[in-house]
């Protein structure tokens, strides 16, 4: 009975270590085959997806949810990751010189960002480069070579923006007046080209004199109330007024209403938000300047997408600019800019 017990038990052994190994080979097939066409054939299963950050300036503005979802659209439509982060502030370029340090670090496949700062940001896009990680400028300009220190720059022309602010308001001033321009923020290249190109337009009125161009609205727009209302000597002798972002733009509406000032004199801003086209609808606002928000935040990851598939990338996109006024504030065109999908 002892040896029949010894063969049974052996035989038991070498029938589980069969079935143990049947079982591991099972799964590693299964590792490579587990997902199957609509045929029922087995395929390789698909990469993990590529993460590309997105860095806007800022959180809080309109014009940055609508960058965000274009950006989101485009990860959903070409299959990689999206990861938003923004700083706090638009002004804290120290909080986003680490975002990209950061990102950097994680090794993502890409950065699409929207300098706070031409000069502070070159640094830190330069180091994500060198780390063979691709980055895409939106909405703003750096002070660096295109093909070298970025791989393009996808957004409004905004030196052309500003021209357009700026005959606007020559053209509502019928050519004469004095005028006044809120800055943003030093350093921003963005809001820069929209002032100086605001500039060289007045300068074809003779007759308009320019009474003040020097002073910076800051990052938020209760601060550019408290700027604007500082500066009312000048508003209250000024015919026309021009502010050239979101914040700068909403902060003076609320600085001459409150100063009576309201459409005695022609203001003509730049980016849209619900108050700003309410503004424009009642006349507060003769006019503003109109990015596509959208359109360059999908783009920007588009680029992003195609530099990493080793496809052309353009190195100046144009995102387009319109002027909305009170006669095409309700058209097909700009509530196009405000389309969710």
């Amino acid at each position: 009975m002892i040896p029949n017990v010894r063969f049974a038990s052996r035989l038991a052994a070498r029938f589980s270590f069969a079935f143990t190994a049947a079982l591991v080979v099972s799964s590693i097939l299964n590792l490579g085959c587990k997902e199957k066409s609509e045929s029922g054939t087995p395929s390789i299963a698909a990469p993990a997806m590529r993460t590309i950050a997105v860095i806007p300036k800022g959180a809080t503005h309109e014009h940055w949810q609508r960058v965000k979802a274009g950006a989101e659209q485009a990860g959903k439509e070409f299959g990689v990751n999206i990861i938003w982060k923004a700083p706090q502030t638009e002004n804290d370029r120290q909080q986003q010189i680490q975002l990209i340090e950061q990102f950097t670090a994680d090794k993502v496949a890409a950065i699409v960002v929207a300098p706070l700062d031409e000069k502070g940001l070159v640094r830190p896009i330069r180091q994500a480069v060198a780390e063979k990680i691709p980055v895409v400028l939106i909405d703003s300009g750096l002070a660096g070579e295109v093909g070298k220190d970025f791989v393009a720059y996808v957004g409004t022309d905004n030196r052309h923006g500003g021209v357009m602010a700026g005959e606007a308001l020559g053209k509502a001033l019928a050519g004469k007046g004095k005028v006044v321009m809120l800055r943003y923020m030093e350093g921003s290249a963005s809001t820069a080209e929209r002032e100086n190109g605001f500039l060289d337009a007045i300068k074809k009125f003779p007759d308009i004199q320019m009474i003040s161009d020097k002073q910076y609205s800051g990052a938020t727009s209760d601060v550019a109330q408290t700027k604007a209302a500082n500066m009312l000597d000048d508003l209250r002798m000024a015919d026309g007024v021009y502010c050239p972002n979101e914040s700068s733009t909403y902060g003076m509406l609320e600085a001459l209403r409150k100063a009576d000032l309201i459409k005695k004199v022609k203001f003509v801003g730049f980016d849209t938000s619900p108050p700003l086209l309410a503004a424009v609808r009642s006349g507060d606002l003769v006019a503003v300047v109109a990015q596509n928000p959208r359109r360059m935040g999908y783009l920007g990851v588009k680029a992003a997408v195609d530099s990493l598939n080793g496809a052309k990338v353009e190195p100046s996109i144009d995102t387009g600019a319109i002027l909305i006024t009170k006669e095409n504030v309700d058209s097909d065109e700009v509530k196009a800019l405000f389309a969710t999908k």
